[in-house]
């Protein structure tokens, strides 16, 4: 269960759709649940919406979250799918399972997958700015100036270790935000240069699991910039950055 924080920042930080400044007239789960598995976890984060935007990003969460699957499994064969909602997507839409096909090769008796990065790139851009807005209170249209994924098993231990990492905080984001609320003081015991035992503490931020297995996130603001960082299906790791002016 997602730890049910109220924000308290200032709320004309983002009025209006949080994607493209237009009406919020619905709200919009960051995650999708579409990358989730019932029962869903209580307390979802969302975030003000227009209808065309939270309706707009279905058909390529869906892509994306079928896309994780089929490369977990290195087949589209719904049977061998372990998420029964993707399995029964992949049942009934051909033109989906066609598409991840199309991607698929064995390559030295290793199944690879080639994917659409346009439609993979548009959803981890929007989760990235809605777990901005729910965590920091802090609305990011502008393109990011880092954007990097990668699934997990291409990544050497050192770089996994270092990416799945609580943040360590210097400065403090927008007063009353989740992410404020959410900051914890790590006592570390050691020796000062000249050996005498001394304790210090650090400020960190660590990461909101959504759903064991499924969905996680880490949310963190910089002097001006923020970090969103996130892991899907345990396979797939975005990190996402915008520097300040």
């Amino acid at each position: 269960m997602v730890e049910q924080l109220r924000d308290y920042a200032d709320q004309r930080l983002y009025d209006g759709c949080v994607y493209c400044g237009g009406t919020d007239d619905t709200v919009d789960h960051v995650p999708s649940r579409v990358f989730l598995d019932r029962p869903f976890p209580e307390n979802l984060p969302v975030v003000p919406a227009c209808r065309p935007c939270n309706n707009g990003f279905s058909r390529d969460e869906e892509y994306v979250a079928a896309v994780i699957e089929c490369a977990v499994a290195g087949s589209t064969n719904p049977d061998k799918i372990r998420r029964p909602r993707i399995a029964k997507a992949l049942e009934r839409s051909t033109a989906l399972r066609t598409s991840i096909e199309k991607g698929l090769e064995e390559r030295d008796g290793i199944m690879t997958l080639s994917v659409d990065a346009r439609r993979v790139e548009n959803v981890l851009l929007k989760l990235a700015r809605g777990h901005a807005v729910f965590e920091l209170s802090t609305t990011l249209r502008a393109e990011p100036h880092h954007f990097a994924w990668k699934p997990i098993a291409s990544m050497s231990q050192h770089e996994l270790e270092d990416f799945d990492a609580a943040d360590v905080v210097d400065l403090y984001g927008e007063v009353g935000s989740r992410g404020m609320q959410r900051l914890q003081i790590v006592r570390l015991d050691g020796e000062s240069p000249s050996g005498t035992p001394e304790s210090f503490g650090l400020i960190v931020n660590d990461w909101v699991e959504v759903q064991e297995g499924r969905y996680r996130y880490l949310a963190t603001s910089f002097g001006s910039g923020v970090r969103i960082k996130l892991i899907i299906g345990d396979y797939l790791a975005c990190e996402v950055i915008w520097e300040g002016p």
